[in-house]
């Protein structure tokens, strides 16, 4: 059986993603050799013209499934434009730990939103389908859970824990944290996004692990 399934109908909105697992990973604060790469992405798009990421194809095609799934792109910014945006402003990415910052990293330079989760914090099978109104979501930063409403994206676990609202928003009840050991990381594709973009995402997060969160890694990843 897949670790991982995409029902029917979220297939029909143009969802698709690509994914991977990094093992034995060290949670901690960004070190130099990190610190130098995120300045990299600052320094690259530090005062661009924020007006114009709305041409971006990218950029069109995260805003234009928003819409589709009834949320305005212009009040909740898809997280990848979100970070570059950020960048455009202030010059910066947070800084959360090392893992975290990684994921932060390759979606401002891509504009795929990322999702890295603590493997020992849910359970396969996964599947990627529309909520059916009764599910509760504890977003990260928030004290209570909220219910959700029908038909919206969400990434639920075996045991009916909802890890995501596609493609913007984690649980903390899956997040990394600072005894995260393993990881399951997930790039959110949708119609219009190049597959190869959405793969080629998820292997930076996973080689950057490798190299600056001393993970292990088998260099496959999965489209689905």
């Amino acid at each position: 059986m897949s670790k991982i399934s995409i029902s029917h109908e979220a297939r029909k909105l143009g969802i698709f993603i690509a994914y991977t697992e990094v093992t034995s990973i060290i949670v901690r604060e960004t070190d130099n050799g990190l610190e130098e790469e995120m300045k990299k992405i600052e320094e690259k798009y530090k005062g661009i013209d924020i007006d114009s990421l709305k041409d971006d194809p990218v950029v069109r095609a995260y805003r234009d499934f928003y819409w589709k799934i009834k949320i305005d792109p212009t009040k909740t910014r898809p997280s990848g434009e979100a970070l570059r945006r950020r960048i455009a402003r202030n010059g910066k990415l947070p800084r959360i730990n090392n893992v975290v910052d990684i994921g932060n990293l390759v979606s401002a330079d891509t504009m795929v939103p990322i999702g890295i989760y603590d493997t020992a914090r849910f359970k396969y099978p996964l599947v990627l389908r529309l909520s059916e109104g009764n599910e509760t979501f504890l977003g990260i930063g928030k004290k209570e859970p909220e219910k959700l409403d029908k038909d919206i994206p969400i990434l639920v676990d075996d045991e009916g824990k909802v890890m995501h609202i596609y493609p913007h928003r984690d649980s903390q009840l899956t997040n990394v944290i600072n005894t995260t050991e393993n990881v399951l990381i997930v790039s959110a594709g949708v119609m219009g996004v190049p597959e190869e973009l959405v793969r080629n995402a998820t292997t930076r997060v996973a080689e950057l692990l490798v190299k600056y969160a001393c993970g292990k890694w088998n260099g496959e990843v999965t489209i689905l």
